[in-house]
């Protein structure tokens, strides 16, 4: 069978040794350059610095545990297509499921001098200009990145298919894997180990060698304390039908280097027994400051640039910090971030997050049945603050969005009122099966949902959740809600508690509702004495009666702050507007809007940042014209592509068409 010809943009073998190298010895004797670990850990520390003074988050800690495993990896996976005069994707597929460590495997490429990388080239990393995105993307680096990869325990599975099809080649390529113990956690990554030794034994798997860094650590905490310890799994993964291999140290470069040499050579030999490389590694290896960190340094820890120096003598340790890297680190000390030019809401700003903390606090004092169920992202979406107050009523399942729905499904009927939490993304994609079934279980439960469309600009387009109307909208029995502030969190999630027991004590089964939030920081509250109310539409601002023409500009979540500063521009270009937070976004308050639009002569904007197919505009258009409400629209949303990284959203929400200018043009071009 003779497969289609597809695209290979991957780059050649290096054509040099790395920049700051060290050695291994290979099976044979032979003396090979491999790239300096150290070197990863400083460069990855100065592209984070870089990122940070810029506005955006990064991860230092997975990619310090992988410094050492990357290192052997690529070496090995060079030098032997070197000796058999080939291309090393010849050879080779080279899957990062860890796509938090991705910077870590650009840092090792510039340091070869690979993909069009040098170290130069690094300092772009995260920002809207490159294509160093915050986890490793093919639509905008194919020259680097085969299989994209951001959501965990993803890039495993897939490159289950990459050895599938190799099972079909004369001259199999052999699956090189890397993932973290976090990861290990996630459904689907657990199916991948059950499927791959399985289809391996029936000859349906090319060689294939996966490499685990175990570190015992995730975001939020040591995986062990805060969840259950993952020993067991990796012990029962040699009763599946892998070949385990136990490295105690994973940071000592030449037994990982003979280790995946002597491994990969028994998968060639023998394809239907696929090997395991089981690391133990030191999240934030390198610095004492990440490493006894609970979080392993998960994210970048240092706030100003001239903190990084020291940060990278201390890696180097004895050794002498490259002059290059000490200039890069002078010139951070010389950046400032750069000032936003997005106009914004005066007064003090806070986080959604604090108002979701305050009305499950608030509620489970009520002596109301809250319990909330984690997948490792409470300190991200709010939840936390109700945790550690009330850790009683808290269980934390590990990095497994799609468990953590499930086990909501439970405990909801037994009565209790669960609330689950992670990214957007995460919820709506893993968690979609389990909020079905949660439905037909007659189980309905409370989610948290933060970091919607843009705002997790950073992190990039895996993390970018841009369909989470559609995707939860379409399931029966589910409220979609997408919050604005601090004190629209507490009044609605407080008034959603208070209905779920109401519905309870009639016998009834009440609707489950997820609440989708930002990351970013806005004022408490958009309008002075505000007043929010379960289901209905809230009129922000109104300055409609003061002008001839005006318009209704419907605005959904994070992007409700730019139709107010688009109502201030319409204004002095003498045009009004009403701007209007659409409470549910899939049961729309069609009387409130019926109201506005009779005020703004039957004009509409609608702005989400959600793509335009399926999103709020188009539930919305479609709720009125079924009861002949005459509009006319523009829709502003996401159209047929991805995001990328950025520093901020503000960046993407003006790349993509969601800034003020394109909210005032779409309004001014209704009018016109």
């Amino acid at each position: 069978m003779e497969p289609l010809k597809t695209p290979q943009f991957l780059h050649s073998n290096p054509s040099q040794n790395p920049q700051f190298a060290t050695e291994v010895k290979n099976a044979r004797g032979e003396t090979l350059s491999a790239a300096c670990p150290h070197t990863t850990r400083a460069l990855v520390a100065l592209m984070d610095m870089q990122a940070v003074i810029g506005g955006a988050a990064s991860h230092f800690g997975g990619p310090a545990a992988f410094a050492e495993m990357m290192s052997a990896c690529h070496a090995y996976m060079f030098s032997e297509s070197a000796a058999a005069q080939k291309t090393w994707h010849e050879m080779f597929h080279f899957v990062n499921d860890a796509g938090h460590c991705e910077n870590g495997i650009y840092a090792l490429k510039a340091n070869y001098g690979l993909a069009g990388l040098d170290i130069e080239k690094l300092k772009g990393f995260r920002s809207i200009e490159s294509a160093l995105t915050g986890h490793g993307e093919a639509h905008l680096f194919p020259e680097s990145v085969y299989i994209s990869n951001g959501p965990l325990g993803s890039g495993l599975p897939q490159a289950q298919g990459l050895a599938a099809a190799e099972s079909l080649n004369e001259q199999p390529r052999v699956t090189m894997t890397t993932i973290s113990d976090g990861a290990c956690m996630e459904g689907e990554a657990k199916e991948a180990f059950a499927a791959i030794p399985g289809l391996a034994q029936k000859g349906q798997m090319g060689p294939f060698v996966c490499m685990v860094s175990d570190n015992n650590t995730k975001l939020s905490g040591r995986i062990d304390d805060d969840s259950f310890s993952m020993k067991p799994t990796f012990e029962s993964l040699a009763a599946l039908g892998w070949n385990v291999t136990f490295v105690e140290d994973g940071h000592d470069l030449q037994k990982a280097y003979s280790t995946i040499e002597q491994v990969t050579s028994q998968a060639k030999a023998d394809p239907k027994r696929p090997q395991l490389i089981w690391f133990k590694t030191i999240k934030g290896k390198g610095v004492a400051q990440t490493e006894e960190s609970s979080s392993g340094g998960h994210g970048f820890p240092l706030k100003k640039a001239d903190q990084v120096q020291a940060f990278i003598d201390e890696i180097y340790g004895d050794r002498k910090t490259p002059e290059v890297l000490t200039q890069w680190a002078i010139e951070l000390s010389h950046l400032t971030k750069p000032q936003s030019t997005t106009e914004k809401v005066p007064g003090d700003r806070t986080k959604i997050q604090t108002g979701v903390s305050e009305a499950l606090c608030t509620m489970f004092e009520k002596n109301y049945p809250i319990v909330s169920v984690s997948a490792d992202l409470q300190g991200s979406t709010g939840v936390d603050g109700f945790r550690k107050k009330h850790p009683s009523a808290a269980f934390e399942v590990g990095v497994a969005e799609s468990n953590m729905v499930n086990m909501a499904v439970g405990l909801s009927k037994q009565g209790y009122i669960p609330v689950v939490d992670t990214f957007a993304q995460f919820g709506v994609t893993k968690g979609a099966l389990p909020m079905i079934m949660s439905g037909l279980s007659e189980a309905p439960l409370l989610a948290i949902y933060s970091h919607t469309g843009f705002q997790d600009a950073a992190d990039g387009a895996s993390h970018q959740a841009i369909t989470y109307f559609a995707m939860m909208s379409a399931i029966p029995n589910v409220d979609v809600v997408c919050l604005t502030c601090a004190d629209e969190a507490k009044a609605l999630i407080s008034q959603c508690v208070e209905a779920f027991v109401e519905k309870r004590k009639k016998g009834e089964t009440p609707r489950s509702t997820i609440f989708f939030l930002g990351r970013e920081t806005y004022p408490a509250s958009f309008a002075e004495a505000s007043t929010y109310s379960y289901g209905k539409a809230q009129v922000v601002a109104d300055n409609s009666s003061d002008f001839k023409k005006s318009v209704t500009l419907l605005a959904a979540g994070s992007l409700l702050e730019n139709a107010l500063m688009a109502q201030k521009r319409l204004a002095e270009a003498g045009t009004g507007a009403i701007v209007v937070n659409p409470s549910i976004i899939n049961n729309p308050d069609l009387e409130t809007l019926e109201a506005c639009l009779k005020k703004t002569s039957g004009l509409m904007v609608t702005i989400e940042d959600h793509r335009v197919v399926a999103g709020m505009g188009a539930m919305v258009t479609h709720a009125l014209a079924l009861k002949d409400v005459a509009c006319r629209v523009r829709t502003l949303g996401i159209q047929d592509h991805f995001g990328r990284s950025a520093y901020t959203s503000d960046q993407l929400y003006e790349k993509y068409g969601l800034g003020i200018s394109d909210i005032v043009e779409a309004a001014k071009d209704l009018i016109s």
